[in-house]
């Protein structure tokens, strides 16, 4: 196959980025939103371009080859340039905001913040990590992130309430506050520790998880307390602790992609503030 016949396309190139960040193919699948076998067709079509194995497989898990490793430095390269050129020529007319999120009040935050940006919207939930990183990407607009703005791509929305939440009946044995949580790094879990901490109290992580769904069962088992930001609703199977100590309210902040116009970005940080004000009226 000569190298004029042979094409290296974007979305294979992005299903492959997501296999190395991912560390293999079915979690690759999960993030993107595709099947297995799509995940396996796009890296076979890239292996089949360059003439040579890109990725090694070890049951779930996968590695990359030497010649995977240098096509994945040419890939973000090239996936970058990619959605730079496509965010410089999109269309000013365009009403579509494809938003990221993290989990925590998601249920309550977005069905609000729908109807309260103009336009159509998507949403993609993700941990912060892979919320900025879709952001560098282009794959996102925009992304709700709890921390504090970290310069012009991003703005202040507000705050968010955070409360501590147990399995009905439980009470701490003698010793450190078993915690539950999602794994590092996330804001909610250096907040309930720094809290705790700030009483006098000592801490022991007693279960930690990749995701919320994770951090509820186990909560919901007794294993520990967690610090949840609810807006108020309390998670069916727990019970509000205000026993424990007062949890400061943690910073919302809206960040853009690179080229996003500035007036989307304020235009969307100013409907999360009022969203989140008019949920703390109700809570």
């Amino acid at each position: 196959m000569s190298s004029q016949t042979r094409t290296l396309d974007v979305g294979p190139l992005r299903t492959f980025v997501a296999v190395a960040e991912c560390g293999g193919f079915h979690r690759a699948a999960a993030v993107l939103h595709v099947s297995q076998p799509t995940v396996s067709d796009h890296v076979r079509r890239l292996e089949n371009a360059c003439g040579t194995a890109l990725v090694q497989r070890a049951g779930r898990a996968s590695r990359l080859t030497p010649a995977g490793e240098t096509l994945l430095a040419e890939a973000r390269r090239m996936l970058t340039i990619h959605d730079d050129v496509l965010a410089r020529l999109a269309a000013p007319l365009s009403r579509e905001l494809t938003v990221g999120s993290t989990e925590h009040a998601a249920d309550q935050l977005l069905p609000r913040l729908s109807t309260a940006l103009a336009g159509s919207v998507r949403y993609r939930l993700d941990r912060g990590t892979g919320l900025r990183e879709a952001l560098d990407r282009g794959d996102l607009d925009l992304a709700l992130l709890l921390a504090a703005p970290a310069d012009e791509r991003s703005a202040a929305a507000g705050l968010l309430d955070v409360r501590w939440y147990a399995a009905p009946g439980w009470e701490p044995a003698p010793g450190p506050v078993p915690l539950v949580g999602l794994d590092e790094p996330c804001a909610l879990r250096d907040r309930a520790v720094a809290t705790l901490t700030a009483a006098g109290s000592a801490v022991t992580v007693a279960c930690e998880a990749a995701y919320l769904a994770g951090v509820l069962a186990a909560a919901r088992a007794g294993l520990g307390v967690t610090l949840l930001a609810t807006m108020g609703h309390t998670p069916e199977g727990l019970v509000e602790r205000p026993d424990l100590p007062h949890a400061a309210p943690l910073p919302v902040t809206v960040r853009g992609r690179r080229g996003l116009p500035p007036e989307t970005l304020a235009s969307t940080a100013s409907a999360v503030a009022e969203v989140l004000r008019s949920a703390q009226e109700l809570a």
